[in-house]
């Protein structure tokens, strides 16, 4: 394990000069915290920064929002992806208004009772919008530790948030982990930039990719992370095309019409699950006369 505290000392002053100008990290309402956090779960920074703005510049707490209809806030997520995080958001927003007095509370027994924030969310809420001494693990920070730590088998979670709890330092746990983060996003790349790195001193992976030429050099020792699954046909993918279309044609369309404009090439039973899964996670809602008669039946947003 390398010497902690020059580690310490040494990012953080890295991270004084060079961190990266984030809107979320320039407030202290956990409000605005929380809805950053769900919007970059699964989605890149450079995406969330202007829809972030913009979101909670319409929604700007949690009174505001739950307030809204649930269409109005599927609306307003367009771009981002995955839009159960959009209903997620509006039942948390809704339920802190009617239990805890539109305040976000800081325990995070009751923070992880709520739908869409699961560990990590908890950790960075924790850490972001409380400032409780509380690691937090993401991508990027998984691949920082497990190069300092010349770590080759990739960590357990539990070896790795033991290694990431061993690495806080002593209050200002907020800017210690963001600046693990941006460490990651910037310098400690999957092909990493050990050059400009402060930490390369320390790191003990730094030398063996001096040694090693080419992909043997990028790719051990480091976490790598699974093969993403194909994206484009898959039912995400049109789960995400529905919700955009219903996004353009607010009054809605027969399931006769959604089907030939997202999806004429699937068979109508694969068609309808699809439907049926969007309809229970609350991102739309379904007016039949009878089942889901296919010419009658007429999809909209909630």
């Amino acid at each position: 394990m390398p010497s902690i505290l020059p580690i310490q000392a040494k990012l953080l002053n890295w991270y004084a000069l060079a961190k990266r100008d984030l809107p979320w990290r320039t407030t202290d309402d956990p409000y605005k915290k929380l809805v950053a956090e769900i919007m970059l779960q699964q989605t890149q920074v450079s995406r969330v920064v202007s829809k972030y703005q913009e979101f909670v510049g319409r929604f700007p707490s949690f009174e505001v929002l739950a307030k809204a209809s649930r269409a109005e806030v599927i609306q307003m997520w367009s771009s981002l992806g995955y839009n159960i995080r959009a209903v997620h958001l509006h039942i948390i927003a809704k339920r802190i208004v009617a239990e805890h007095e539109g305040i976000l509370p800081s325990d995070p027994q009751i923070l992880q009772t709520f739908r869409g924030v699961g560990p990590y969310t908890v950790a960075a809420l924790s850490s972001f919008a409380f400032g409780k001494n509380t690691a937090v693990v993401d991508t990027n920070i998984r691949r920082v530790l497990t190069r300092l730590t010349g770590r080759i088998i990739p960590f357990r979670p539990k070896e790795l948030e033991a290694v990431a709890d061993s690495f806080l330092p002593v209050g200002n746990t907020s800017d210690w982990n963001q600046a693990l983060m941006d460490l990651g996003a910037a310098v400690c790349l999957p092909s990493p930039k050990c050059e400009i790195c402060p930490l390369e001193v320390h790191c003990a992976s730094a030398l063996l990719f001096k040694k090693c030429d080419g992909a043997v050099a990028r790719q051990r020792p480091a976490y790598t992370s699974p093969p993403q699954s194909v994206f484009k046909g898959s039912r995400r993918f049109f789960r995400g095309r529905i919700i955009e279309a219903l996004r353009l044609l607010p009054n809605g369309l027969t399931l006769d019409q959604l089907h030939d404009l997202v999806h004429p090439d699937s068979q109508l039973p694969y068609f309808l699950v699809i439907v049926r899964g969007l309809e229970a996670d609350g991102l739309l809602n379904v007016f039949k006369k009878s089942g889901y008669d296919i010419g009658e039946a007429t999809v909209q947003l909630p």
